[in-house]
């Protein structure tokens, strides 16, 4: 362990103008506790407006630095740690660990009428956090850190990978989960379609959230089984073949056991996207995957006909102040077209909020390494991205480098950076750990039933947006613990067929699977290597 080289008072007012500009500056530097662990508590502002905490371990640390990327918008500070249950290094207070709330407060967007706050979201307050926050390593101990990580999920997936491909010498392994890589396709013709999908002509909600298991149940029984075990969980959406015509009510069929044709047409749109009509083409890589239904509660599948959803929330900020160049701040949802020419409109700011680039040459040289995961009934973000990205960079560097620096695991049944049927309680920092200092490259991975719920990567730094416990919410009863190992992509874990299903120990590797579908659409050039707009 080491110690503190100097007072932790004395880091009150150390002037981070080399880093931020002129003013940058520590306000505030006192003795706490977080945790349980005595820490020296730092925030600081970065200008013009990035605001950031850090917290230095008194007397436990161990030259190891951990930044927490931020969910959803940001507009908050949050030092949560996920994919990284049970890790001894980061229980016992190991880390220095920081985060930032990436140059703004709140969600309304309407920053993003400044260019330099949409620059601080795009890439510039995780990285000048991760400078000011070494900077102060060195300032406390007398030394840097000897390690750096960087841990986010969903919109800090995306940060997380921006740091790779922008700031290869940043971190020495980067967690990226459920990145919202595709920044401008997800937050407006994903997300706009979802919420336009489902609803009528009067503006009311057709599909709600009661009619969810129902739809849950048809799917898993049409397709548990489609990976070679009846479990619950859908380990290979891919190999699914379900129609939610087949849930149409019949004459005699008992009310609550079948859809109206309006209900069971928002669940095929849901699955299978916005098309432009002219051409056929799809406008999005992917869609919310069969196995995920339950998990729509809250995102875009309301409890009532009048209740707002999650994407009518995150689409109408980023349509006026942050997806088009210039600003449309009038525009609405009901003014989203679903065309060619809106996927062209929203290339321009690509180069500036995506992190699509598999360019990770550098990154690779630098010795960094790279673990994406995805949960399999993500409603929020298509894990077909992810998926995308991983091939891209494989495509790009060649499938032996990339296995020597990247790794992928998907997890079936698992919601949003967590939650969900499927065992999503796993560690993903101390395999990366094993990686880094000790060159131990990760195969399998543990997973576990988990009944907590966490803030770790949700949209909006909190327990909404769909991430509450939807089988309680919708009288589900939920799926038997157990444990699971998972591997890494194309690999699924298969039962050996003796012992225990619920129990690890009786999974082993299966083969290369597709698990996840693929498709040709006009937006596959976004993963094609691209220069960053500054």
């Amino acid at each position: 362990m080491v110690r503190p080289a100097a007072s932790c008072a004395s880091l009150n007012g150390t002037d981070l103008s080399a880093i931020g500009g002129t003013g940058s500056t520590v306000t505030t530097a006192e003795e706490t506790t977080s945790g349980g662990i005595a820490v020296c508590s730092v925030t600081g502002r970065l200008m013009p407006q990035i605001h950031f905490q850090v917290l230095l371990p008194m007397d436990s640390w161990t030259q190891r630095y951990l930044q927490v990327g931020c969910g959803g918008l940001c507009g908050n500070i949050t030092l949560t740690s996920g994919a990284s249950a049970g890790c001894q290094v980061l229980n016992d207070g190991g880390f220095v660990m920081a985060a930032t709330d990436m140059g703004h407060s709140g969600n309304d967007g309407s920053w993003g009428l400044d260019a330099q706050q949409r620059r601080d979201f795009a890439y510039v307050a995780q990285h000048e956090t991760a400078e000011a926050a070494k900077a102060l390593i060195a300032a406390f101990y007398g030394q840097a850190p000897r390690y750096s990580y960087f841990n986010g999920c969903s919109d800090g997936g995306r940060e997380a990978l921006m740091e790779a491909m922008r700031f290869p010498e940043d971190f020495d392994g980067i967690i990226a989960g459920a990145p919202a890589m595709l920044f401008q396709v997800q937050n407006t013709l994903f997300h706009g379609w979802q919420a336009r999908a489902n609803t009528d002509a009067a503006g009311k909600t057709i599909l709600i959230s009661d009619r969810l298991p129902l739809i849950h149940r048809a799917v898993v029984a049409a397709c548990d089984d489609s990976d070679g075990v009846r479990d619950g969980l859908i380990a290979e959406p891919a190999k699914c073949q379900f129609d939610p015509a087949s849930l149409i009510c019949a004459n005699g069929t008992a009310p609550g056991k079948c859809l109206t044709a309006a209900e069971a047409g928002v669940v095929r749109k849901f699955y299978a996207g916005p098309q432009d009509a002219a051409s056929g083409a799809w406008l999005t890589a992917g869609q919310p995957l069969y196995g995920s239904e339950l998990n729509w509660q809250g995102v875009y599948v309301a409890d009532s006909h009048d209740q707002p959803v999650f994407s009518d929330m995150i689409v109408a900020p980023v349509l006026k102040y942050l997806a088009f160049d210039p600003a449309r701040p009038d525009m609405t949802v009901d003014d989203l077209q679903f065309t060619l020419s809106t996927l062209d409109d929203l290339r321009p700011r690509h180069p500036l909020f995506d992190a699509t680039n598999p360019d990770l040459a550098a990154f690779n040289a630098a010795g960094g390494k790279l673990i994406m995961w995805h949960g399999l009934a993500d409603p929020h973000i298509a894990p077909a991205n992810t998926v995308a990205l991983h091939k891209a960079i494989e495509a790009v560097l060649g499938a032996e480098a990339t296995a020597g620096f990247e790794r992928l695991y998907l997890l079936p049944g698992v919601s949003h950076c967590g939650g969900g049927e499927g065992p999503s309680a796993l560690d993903l920092l101390s395999p990366m750990l094993a990686w880094v200092e000790d060159g131990q490259a990760p195969d399998g991975v543990l997973t576990s039933s988990s009944a907590e719920t966490s803030s770790f990567g949700q949209p909006d730094g909190g327990d909404a947006g769909g991430h509450h416990p939807a089988m309680q919410d919708l009288g589900v009863a939920p799926l038997p613990a157990m444990t699971r190992p998972a591997y890494p992509y194309p690999h699924v874990a298969v039962w050996t067929g003796q012992g225990d299903m619920k129990d690890a120990a009786n999974w082993s590797k299966g083969p290369a699977a597709e698990i996840v579908a693929t498709r040709d659409w006009p937006g596959a050039d976004l993963f094609a290597p691209y220069a960053f707009a500054e």
